[in-house]
């Protein structure tokens, strides 16, 4: 299916590695401009110069940035429009799992799990909003997590942040369809990429962790990153032009509730 996306141009916060570079990969093969960020530049470059070899260097821009920063969100889109001349499509794919386990969590622990896991994510959301509302156009495509939706391992913090960014996503969408911009989420359930949390607990533990697939999701396996790109990608394009305030989860059958 062709998705419609062709000299489109996406904006993918955190996409140096992992599902982000995964859903940067799926814009590209849609023939999409990309604009990919990190705050590792040595990983990104990496990605890039990676992409550029399939893709072609007139379809990229790699911008090393610390996009909690609510300047280095702004310098960053305003880049990207004097590169492009346009912003069609924001992926906001930032956030880390990692918090105090249990239910003893500090407050400091809190704070930093809705630092990275929402407010970062509202930041770029609002400054994309500022500059997608003019044009009257745009989408907006939240990584979330089905830590949000189910009861999981996850820590608390995690887990309410991810939820609040799914209730936000939600109340955006209808703020932001009067201006015909739409606002989705996609919530992964376990994903393997290298480098990632789940590589290195296959490596120290893997009898656990394939106890752990075998428990709790029907399909017995991770999911990969190409999978949530095929999802976020098509969310972001024209073919989803009916779909706003959706949180569509790929888990492999694990949030059975949903």
């Amino acid at each position: 299916m062709d998705l419609g996306l062709t000299n489109h141009v996406a904006f993918i916060a955190g996409s140096s590695r992992g599902i982000g570079a995964g859903i940067a990969h799926g814009f590209l093969r849609e023939g999409c401009r990309a604009v990919i960020t990190g705050r590792d530049a040595a990983s990104l470059t990496h990605t890039h110069d990676a992409m550029v070899q399939q893709y072609g260097a007139e379809q990229l821009l790699a911008i090393p940035a610390d996009l909690s920063q609510p300047d280095a969100i702004a310098a960053a889109l305003d880049q990207t429009l004097t590169h492009f001349g346009r912003l069609d499509c924001m992926v906001i794919n930032i956030g880390s799992g990692r918090s105090t386990p249990g239910w003893d969590v500090p407050e400091s622990a809190w704070q930093e799990a809705f630092e990275h896991n929402l407010w970062s994510s509202i930041r770029i959301a609002q400054e994309a909003m500022r500059r997608m509302v003019p044009a009257k156009c745009g989408s907006i495509v939240f990584t979330a997590s089905i830590a949000a939706l189910t009861s999981t391992t996850a820590p608390l913090p995690y887990s309410a942040a991810k939820a609040a960014l799914v209730s936000y996503a939600a109340n955006l969408a209808t703020l932001a369809a009067p201006h015909g911009i739409r606002v989705n989420c996609v919530a992964p359930g376990n994903i393997l990429f290298p480098g990632g949390s789940w590589e290195q607990k296959l490596k120290e533990h893997k009898d656990t962790v394939d106890a752990y697939l075998q428990q709790h999701v029907p399909q017995n396996r991770f999911g990969t990153p190409e999978e949530i790109a095929n999802i976020a990608v098509f969310l972001a394009s024209p073919r989803a032009s009916f779909v706003t305030g959706a949180c569509w989860v790929a888990d492999g059958g694990q949030a059975r509730t949903w």
